[in-house]
């Protein structure tokens, strides 16, 4: 098991305190991918890969707008908790287990729409692993069909490679949870350490690491185009109200 599959697999059941809160967030991610699919004239017939699904932030609250939905993810753990909160919000999802370096092992057919939201991509530590993963991926979105991802905004970031993020504070019913991240750097990897503390009735202190490399918009416009995309664009968030800045890749005819 690599860093990343062990990363998600041991905070699958914390990772909606990341949050202030889930269900909102669900609801707005979906509705701002519903304005780019439907930007790109796809209806509600439109089948969707989300090929980095986590605990389905993105995938239940398409699924709930009445996309059809697959869904596939490296971590079991993360996928359990997909499934779970699948089912309690009365949505049907395909579930699979899956390497989105080698989609094409896992998934026969291709999808008008595949998305790999929430800095997924840049868990590809090698220009070599990142190219693996745009060929996979591009294989399986259908001709005229989209790609859908978002990265942190390592333009801007690797200008100065900051230590840490800023703390997320949310009052809970019962006190108040900080998560933060530091982040170790040695050139364009770093090691992400998410801590996440609860002041509840007793102090919980969780503790996850993971490593992510600086991936650049031109790196992965190239690749792009390298896979088969026609048309690509990025969105900033003063553009879409997505946290991170989005590409929308269109695969040639």
């Amino acid at each position: 098991m690599d860093i990343t599959q062990s990363f998600y697999d041991k905070m699958a059941s914390q990772y909606e305190k990341l949050f202030l809160d889930w269900e909102a967030a669900t609801r707005e991610q979906a509705h701002i991918l519903d304005r780019i699919i439907s930007n790109a004239d796809f209806g509600k017939d439109a089948r969707i890969l989300d090929c980095a699904c986590g605990i389905g932030t993105q995938a239940i609250g398409l699924a709930g707008l009445g996309y059809s939905l697959t869904a596939s993810d490296i971590s079991d753990g993360e996928l359990t908790e997909a499934k779970r909160r699948a089912e309690e919000h009365g949505v049907t999802i395909r579930f699979e287990q899956a390497d989105f370096r080698t989609l094409s092992t896992t998934f026969s057919e291709q999808f008008d729409v595949v998305i790999a939201m929430d800095n997924a991509l840049p868990h590809m530590l090698t220009s070599a692993d990142l190219e693996s993963a745009m060929a996979s991926i591009m294989g399986r979105v259908r001709p005229g069909g989209i790609f859908v991802a978002s990265i942190r905004d390592y333009d801007r970031l690797i200008e100065d490679r900051p230590p840490y993020s800023p703390p997320y504070i949310h009052q809970t019913g019962t006190g108040r949870r900080v998560s933060f991240q530091t982040w170790d750097w040695e050139g364009d990897i770093y090691r992400l350490v998410q801590y996440i503390i609860d002041d509840a009735d007793t102090l919980q202190v969780s503790k996850f690491e993971c490593e992510y490399r600086a991936t650049r918009r031109r790196e992965l416009t190239d690749l792009l185009v390298t896979h088969g995309a026609e048309d690509i664009r990025w969105l900033m968030p003063d553009e879409t109200g997505f946290y991170q800045p989005i590409v929308v890749a269109t695969a040639a005819s």
